[in-house]
């Protein structure tokens, strides 16, 4: 909608009660980092450790369920980069609102009723391959494009920044796997799982416990040799509970 508002309607037969109609609102102006600070979301160390690895250029996956905040990390976390680096963000609808001056806004589109015109994300990232990005911000991986995104931060995109939808970082990295898996390019699952680690630096876990939207564990990604069969995953910072704060390990 004009307002950035998002609406999605389900009709009968599917919806059998009749016509199910949600509407997805977001803030005129995007939540800043203070307020994350100051809802107990984030910690001011672990806000500062995510600070210097996005200056840093280190790849960072938001990894939660629905509606639990990624996109809003997201975004908070791409306003920590240097203005004058040239950022190119591609999302199915567009979320982020990062009001910095080289910023590139591509958006996926749906095909018409006769299949014609369509663009999916992974026809958008080869795009931005072309379009000399210092930075990559894809709002969700949930296809084959996840392998053209682990394979640009292993060749010179630096910094690149994602979400995906997981319970915890061990099962995010597992679920990148399954994704760069779903390419149509055959790729060794060895190799895919390697690509995977040298790629991805660090795991943001964010849940929803009632009305609060908290980072429940950031995670470092170590080096392993899949011997139990497992990605190895280094806790920073955690938290038990709601009521608890997030601290470093």
């Amino acid at each position: 909608m004009p307002n950035r508002s998002r609406v999605h309607i389900v009709q009968d037969p599917a919806a059998r009660a009749g016509i199910t109609l949600s509407i997805r609102q977001f803030a005129r102006t995007p939540p800043t980092l203070d307020q994350l600070l100051e809802g107990g979301s984030l910690s001011p160390e672990a806000a500062e450790y995510l600070r210097t690895a996005v200056i840093g250029h280190k790849n960072i996956i938001i990894s939660g369920g629905t509606g639990t905040g990624k996109t809003t990390l997201l975004g908070i976390l791409a306003r920590m980069m240097d203005p004058t680096e040239r950022i190119i963000t591609i999302e199915d609808a567009v979320e982020l609102d990062l009001n910095m001056p080289h910023v590139v806004q591509l958006e996926a589109q749906m095909p018409d009723s006769k299949g014609r015109g369509g663009i999916n994300i992974r026809e958008l990232f080869r795009a931005t391959l072309r379009m000399r990005p210092d930075r990559i911000l894809v709002g969700e991986c949930r296809g084959g494009e996840a392998l053209d995104m682990i394979q640009a931060m292993n060749s010179g995109h630096a910094g690149s920044l994602s979400t995906v939808h997981a319970d915890d970082p061990a099962r995010a990295m597992s679920r990148l796997e399954t994704l760069c898996l779903m390419s149509e390019i055959e790729v060794p699952l060895i190799a895919v799982r390697r690509q995977i680690i040298e790629a991805i630096d660090i795991v943001v876990q964010i849940q929803r416990l009632g009305r609060k939207r908290l980072v429940m564990e950031i995670a470092e990604v170590q080096q392993t040799d899949f011997d139990g069969g497992q990605y190895a995953m280094q806790t920073l910072f955690h938290r038990k509970g709601a009521d608890d704060p997030l601290i470093a390990a």
